[in-house]
């Protein structure tokens, strides 16, 4: 079964519209799509390692495009959409934490959590409920999708070829590295997060936070 989805996969990320499904996955995980289109960006590299840039720019703007959404939904729509959205997402009692160290820190969180796999949508949402300054949040929006989507691009357009071939032969045990990764990914980003995001008084403020509710 693994195999067979794995090859509808591939196919579908060769398919005429890819760029587009890729370009509107991209929007709306930043803004309120729980699944993120790096899966989907991953496969159409390696289908053509080739255009691997091309593919991660066009992730990058849609996803910046789908932040500004985001942001529009928790400045306008927070009350009637926002809440709610967080709430289906999982991520209401993650929302004062990130209003806390997003008003403390801006554009910092941005850049360093966009660049996580923590959801993208929590901090554009958030942003939008705080009233963060539109052009700092947009530039910093930049910086961290680039940073996650160019990754995946480079290292598809230098090692492509040799990545598939693993994958085709391993793809059981890729799949459950894969899991791995992003699970250590999540731990690895709430532990930089605590030690590094500033003071032990603001850590403790946006702990206290944390315990708010909506």
């Amino acid at each position: 079964m693994l195999r067979s989805l794995y090859n509808w996969t591939m196919a579908k990320a060769t398919h005429p519209l890819a760029e587009v499904w890729l370009a509107l996955f991209s929007a709306m995980e930043a803004s309120f799509f729980p699944v993120p289109p790096h899966p989907l960006l991953g496969l159409m590299c390696l289908a053509e390692p080739k255009k691997a840039v091309r593919y991660s720019a066009i992730a990058t703007v849609a996803s910046v495009l789908g932040g500004l959404l985001g942001y529009a939904i928790g400045y306008f729509l927070f009350a009637s959409v926002g809440k709610q959205l967080l709430e289906l997402l999982h991520l209401a009692e993650s929302f004062p934490h990130a209003a806390c160290y997003l008003r403390e820190y801006g554009v910092e969180i941005i850049v360093i959590k966009g660049a996580t796999p923590i959801p993208f949508k929590l901090l554009t949402i958030t942003a939008g409920f705080i009233a963060m300054p539109i052009v700092p949040f947009l530039l910093a929006s930049i910086v961290s999708r680039s940073i996650s989507f160019m990754i995946v691009g480079g290292m598809f357009r230098l090692f492509g070829a040799p990545i598939k071939r693993v994958i085709d032969k391993y793809l059981g045990l890729v799949t459950i590295g894969f899991v791995v990764f992003v699970i250590g990914g999540f731990y690895l980003a709430s532990v930089v997060s605590g030690a590094s995001s500033g003071s032990a008084e603001v850590t403790a403020r946006c702990a206290k936070a944390s315990m708010a509710t909506l």
